[in-house]
């Protein structure tokens, strides 16, 4: 899998000395023993979705580099607020070496720090496709949603369930307040029902 993602990314970000470092260290950051969840698989995952719903964006490339740093940054449990403005803060240290223009710096910083909360404005073709592809897993079979539900309580493993039941149903019950999961028509097509669906079930057996 590291190596088929390696592959990606020199396909996205050129290869050069810099571009070779870079890439090593972003895999590196997606392995580290502590994920759970927001692991290779969870980016190999994001990335696919680019892929599915990437005809919808404006600028697809800025979409996938924010893809490979949107959790680039991530510590679990109660430190797990700032992992959205750390992996911007990174992407924006880490790109303009890559000679990448400072508009398309700024885009992706903005995406990462959009994944926070998911909420799309309309006609923000860029984040939509972002936090779909991000979302998609919410879309899943019973049994792959189970899984991803699992290894999301493995990451709040210190967090007791007294305070991690409530608190994520919070977090569920907002995803289920937005208008639309998914912004993008594909997504909408294919994951949104399902999605409401999955989100629901999960409040309920937190609440049960």
């Amino acid at each position: 899998m590291a190596l088929s993602l390696h592959n990606r990314w020199l396909a996205l970000a050129g290869i050069t000395p810099e571009s070779i470092r870079l890439g090593d260290e972003l895999v590196a950051r997606w392995s580290e023993p502590h994920r759970r969840y927001h692991t290779l698989d969870h980016l190999v995952r994001v990335l696919d979705g680019v892929d599915e719903f990437g005809g919808y964006a404006d600028d697809v490339a800025a979409v996938r580099y924010a893809a490979w740093f949107h959790d680039a940054v991530y510590d679990g449990g109660t430190a797990s607020a700032d992992n959205e403005e750390l992996s911007a803060q990174l992407a924006e240290n880490e790109l303009p070496p890559l000679g990448m223009p400072d508009v398309r710096v700024a885009e992706v910083a903005r995406l990462v720090r959009l994944t926070k909360g998911h909420a799309a404005a309309d006609g923000d073709r860029n984040g939509a496709v972002l936090c779909d592809a991000d979302l998609a897993v919410l879309g899943g079979d019973v049994s792959a949603y189970r899984a991803y539900a699992h290894a999301i309580r493995q990451e709040y493993a210190e967090v007791p369930d007294e305070l991690f039941r409530p608190g994520r149903a919070a977090v569920l019950r907002g995803l289920l307040e937005l208008p639309k999961l998914f912004r993008t028509p594909v997504a909408v097509e294919r994951y949104e029902h399902r999605a409401r669906a999955n989100l629901a079930t999960e409040i309920e057996e937190l609440e049960g």
